[in-house]
């Protein structure tokens, strides 16, 4: 059995806008999570130890990231070098210019030659030995039209026509590796893209990038005993045959509040030709918490939002407190309490919505349906306004004065 770690999705260098600086490392704390998270995946690699690395793509948020950035995403892969670990690094989307062309955050390691590091950046296969036998990997880096069409081809297209062309020129490509396998070795299609299927999760920016969708029929072949995709950070298996297990294990941390929710962690497996295992393992990341509220119709809104507080698990994590109020309360609120509650968070926002009058929903009494006179339905609405009580009686008799020198008048 050939062991294999499959990860993705790493973005180190992302969310620092939910940290703050270490000041015993003048470092990000978030980096400082990007850079742990992906350590405990080098160190279960070591530690099987794996016959092989396969990551997925996107290593940073672009492609140009900061050279203190650059090196501590070299120097826990330098690990699995030092380690005779053969290491694929495939090129993601985030991996390359915005022209599309390369990848500009991961070539230094073909142009330094580290040993046992391939890098994933164009369709073809490698084959590698290991003690335990030998593996196919057909590498599939984030494709856009500069990787497979000309400028002419693409003149005057729609971005849907595109597409379509893309997949039509991807077939016979891929068709053409998978002719060339040997066929009593194990095969894997690494591949950094977004399959038709997959369930996009809570992600934003980061996790889907402009592009298009691959059909989930071009990944189930019985030529393929497994599919390492990157790219979607909802882990996942779009497969439920498992014939092949085709998955997506997933972004190594959370990048932002809209994968709050989601399991973080890498896949595991043993492969043959006849048999593959995989088994995702659930990484410790920092956990995000969101307290959203509404205090506009509380009778005292700032114990309404410290109570809130109270009941939420915020020690050490990234929280953001959200709560609706109206105007005429903003002063019943002192900052000064709210930022001693969220004390224990690693980090916090904080964001009051102001509640539009107007935005109050509609009375039934009121329908063009009823036909109630001016007054009565002015009184009708006032009864619902708890904020207009003590001006209730001067308000009708104001409006009464109204109707009634309008109708003197007429």
């Amino acid at each position: 059995m050939i062991k294999v770690l499959h990860l993705a999705d790493i973005h180190l260098g992302s969310g620092f806008s939910h940290g703050r600086i270490n000041p015993e490392t003048g470092i990000n704390t978030r980096l400082e999570d990007f850079v742990k998270t992906l350590s405990i995946c080098i160190d279960r690699a070591i530690a099987e130890p794996v016959d092989v690395v396969l990551f997925a793509g996107d290593a940073f948020p672009d492609a140009t990231p900061a050279p203190f950035i650059h090196e501590a995403f070299a120097s826990q892969f330098r690990r699995l070098a030092d380690a005779n670990i053969p290491t694929i690094l495939l090129v993601g989307n985030h991996d390359q210019h915005s022209q599309g062309n390369g990848g500009a955050s991961l070539c230094i390691y073909r142009t330094l030659v580290v040993p046992g590091f391939i890098v994933g950046d164009r369709i073809t296969t490698h084959r590698i030995d290991t003690a335990n036998g030998s593996l196919q990997v057909i590498t599939l880096p984030w494709l856009n039209r500069s990787t497979l069409l000309t400028r002419p081809e693409t003149e005057g297209l729609s971005l849907e026509e595109v597409h379509q062309l893309l997949i039509e020129k991807l077939q016979p490509v891929l068709e053409a590796e998978i002719r060339r396998l040997e066929p009593n070795l194990p095969t894997i299609l690494l591949g950094h893209l977004m399959a038709d299927r997959a369930n996009l999760g809570a992600e934003r920016l980061l996790a889907v990038g402009k592009g298009f969708s691959i059909p989930l029929s071009l990944l189930i072949r019985p030529e393929f005993d497994y599919v390492a995709l990157g790219h979607v950070h909802k882990h996942q298996n779009l497969n439920k045959t498992n014939d092949p297990p085709i998955i997506y294990p997933g972004s190594i941390e959370r990048v932002d509040f809209s994968e709050e929710k989601e399991d973080k962690g890498y896949v595991l497996l043993e492969i043959t030709k006849e048999k593959v295992n995989w088994e995702f393992c659930p990484l410790p990341v920092r956990p995000f918490c969101t307290i959203n509220l509404d205090i506009s119709s509380a009778e005292d809104p700032q114990e309404a939002v410290l109570n809130a507080i109270a009941k939420e698990p915020i020690e050490d994590a990234v929280v953001r407190l959200i709560y609706q109020i109206r105007s005429e309360q903003l002063e019943l609120i002192n900052t000064t309490a709210l930022y001693q509650a969220l004390q224990p968070a690693h980090s916090y926002t904080i964001r009051p919505e102001l509640v539009s009058q107007l935005a109050r929903p509609r009375l039934p009494e009121l329908g063009v349906e009823n036909t109630l006179d001016p007054i009565a339905a002015l009184k009708t609405y006032l009864n619902n306004r708890e904020d207009l009580q003590e001006l209730k009686t001067d308000l009708i008799t104001a409006a009464q004065g109204l109707l009634a020198k309008d109708t003197i008048e007429n």
